[in-house]
């Protein structure tokens, strides 16, 4: 059966002094499957877009903020992992320069700087633990994951380095 998971993006982007992340605190929507966690930025792909493209559109949409320097630090597919049980695939950025002052908040919830040795003290979820030390960690290449989730907690992580 072919994989026909949900395409996203997720953006991290990074302060000027690179200490800091700008992470969106889920905190607008009761009903929504983040609730209370922190995240990156970013979203769905649309059918018109690359996936270039649509992290751009996102972090502007979502922080007001133009992206000029970005790094694909990796991908990962999350099986299970969508509210139904949908499975998602995501193109995980880390943006190194941008134009703008970001927003406060927005529909989804307030927008915070936060230190990046601070990151894994915030509520995420729990398999984020897994994958966002790389995101930050220069020393490595590219990595490519699979995360199997099932009711909201991930099952397992494997993943490759380029």
């Amino acid at each position: 059966m072919p994989y026909t998971p949900i395409l996203a993006t997720l953006g991290y982007i990074i302060s000027p002094d690179r200490k800091n992340t700008l992470l969106i605190h889920r905190n607008s929507r009761p009903n929504d499957q983040h609730f209370g966690k922190y995240n990156g930025l970013g979203g769905k792909l649309e059918s018109n877009e690359d996936v270039i493209a649509g992290l751009k559109r996102e972090i502007y949409e979502e922080a007001g903020l133009t992206c000029e320097q970005i790094v694909l630090r990796g991908t990962i597919s999350w099986p299970g992992f969508g509210a139904n049980g949908e499975n998602w695939f995501a193109f995980v950025f880390r943006i190194d320069s941008y134009k703008g002052t970001p927003f406060t908040q927005n529909p989804e919830g307030s927008l915070a700087w936060v230190p990046i040795d601070q990151i894994l003290t915030l509520p995420l979820w729990e398999g984020d633990r897994y994958f966002l030390p790389m995101v930050f960690d220069d020393t490595i290449g590219q990595f490519h994951g699979v995360m199997p989730y099932s009711g909201g907690t991930p099952l397992g992580w494997s993943y490759s380095l380029l």
